[in-house]
């Protein structure tokens, strides 16, 4: 098996794209950039292999990962409960889809909602809950960047809680490791992401996130797609105690997104794990990051 290093993603990269041959492009607009791809051990935060991780694009949907971290930390500190309301002011019910579609003044619960961005990545929802915890969304977003602050990510901030076009930055590096906090910080809400479906008004709606039940080992984390951004993907999975996190950000279709996801797992979870040989250590997030990479 060869071993797994940044230096192989440039092969899978290549058999992932002929896998995906017939996929439907996107926008010019979000393929100008290559994709950036990373896998990491959630572990210990052991880079795996990555590749333009640091380019610094826009998340899309991604950015809700960290708009139910601020969820999950008002819940924690009790400012929030699982069954309060969540009303949709007239803003907040005029998001574009992917919605639940609630009319101003209508509510759902904490729980309700934070399933609803979990598993269709509702803006709606999403706005609904920031204005909740932050009173305005504008609010809430300066909460989000300082969040990201604290947590180490310095090419990320938000102006918004859905990941709609706007000014929302970040890097592959930077979304892994808000990954890799919300499993430290969060590990029972986590489950959240590994829901596989959400009911609302007799309708149930599959996760956008197709590994779920199709990877096995996998139970999260997040999709996410604008014109811009491209397609995205942070994705969590778990065999026999071993955890990686992947995310890839700027594919041209769902199905390179997922397939490429899929191989770096595939990949990562086929090298044994290996005790570094003697002067030789391996970089962790935090050490691959410090090199400028």
């Amino acid at each position: 098996m060869t071993m797994v290093t940044r230096r192989t993603v440039h092969g899978w990269c290549g058999a992932l794209v002929l896998l995906g041959g017939l996929a439907a492009a996107v926008p010019a607009a979000a393929v100008t950039r290559p994709v950036s791809a990373i896998l990491v051990d959630a572990r210990d935060g052991t880079v795996l292999f990555a590749e333009n991780a640091g380019i610094v694009r826009r998340p899309a949907s991604l950015t809700k990962m960290m708009t139910l971290f601020l969820t999950f930390d008002a819940l924690d500190a009790g400012t929030l409960r699982p069954g309060d309301a969540v009303r949709f002011s007239r803003y907040a019910a005029a998001m574009q889809p992917s919605k639940v579609g609630m009319r101003p003044g209508a509510s759902m619960t904490v729980e309700e909602a934070i399933r609803a961005v979990a598993v269709i990545s509702a803006n709606d929802v999403a706005v609904a809950l920031a204005e909740r915890i932050g009173g305005t969304e504008d609010r809430f977003a300066r909460m989000m960047t300082q969040k990201a602050r604290a947590l180490g990510l310095q090419d990320t901030s938000f102006t918004n809680a859905t990941g709609l076009p706007g000014a929302n930055l970040t890097t592959a590096q930077d979304i892994a490791r808000l990954s890799m906090a919300l499993l430290r910080d969060h590990p029972g809400r986590y489950a959240a992401f590994g829901t596989r479906s959400f009911s609302w008004a007799g309708r149930r709606v599959q996760n956008h996130n197709h590994l779920l039940g199709a990877y096995p080992g996998a139970d999260g984390i997040k999709t996410g797609y604008t014109a811009e951004a491209g397609f995205a993907l942070a994705a969590s999975a778990k065999r026999g105690g071993r955890r990686l996190i992947a995310v890839v950000i700027g594919e041209r279709s769902v199905a390179l997104r997922d397939r490429r996801v899929a191989q770096m797992l595939t990949e990562g979870f086929a090298e044994p794990e290996r005790a570094p040989e003697r002067g030789e250590r391996p970089d962790t997030l935090e050490e691959w990051l410090s090199k400028g990479r």
